[in-house]
């Protein structure tokens, strides 16, 4: 079973905007989420493709130094979160000297991609009847 983490911080998209994204592509397929995230029209969806894609190149590099075979189409979404970063204040001049503050958010994105686990071959338990 290989599993690959890809994680991407300080990304300026709010919180909120990159969680509606994310919860599209959870337990997708990866090449699925790719097609996904191509056509989605949210501005979040372009660094959260960019992710999925890292994340899978990290599985095939992390396959290769394992010596375990990869199949693209095995990957799926096992978990994706999006934490809330640092935030930017930004004042912005308005009426009779006050100032208003703008807070500029940003995201700390992390996509973990996972292939399903092979299921062992353990022998059924069998039951014994007691004698009498």
């Amino acid at each position: 079973m290989v599993e690959s983490i890809a994680r991407v911080k300080h990304i300026r998209v709010t919180p909120q905007k990159a969680r509606r994204v994310v919860a599209l592509i959870k337990g997708k397929q990866a090449q699925e989420a790719l097609a996904i995230l191509k056509f989605a029209p949210q501005s979040a969806s372009e660094p959260i493709y960019k992710l999925v894609a890292s994340a899978m190149a990290n599985a095939r590099v992390k396959a290769d130094k394992d010596s375990e075979y990869l199949d693209d189409n095995d990957l799926y979404v096992a978990n994706a979160y999006v934490d809330e970063g640092t935030t930017l204040k930004r004042f912005q001049p308005r009426a009779q000297g006050r100032a208003f503050q703008i807070k500029k958010r940003t995201s700390h994105i992390t996509i973990v991609l996972s292939t399903p686990a092979v299921a062992d071959a353990a022998p059924a338990a069998t039951t014994k009847k007691a004698s009498k």
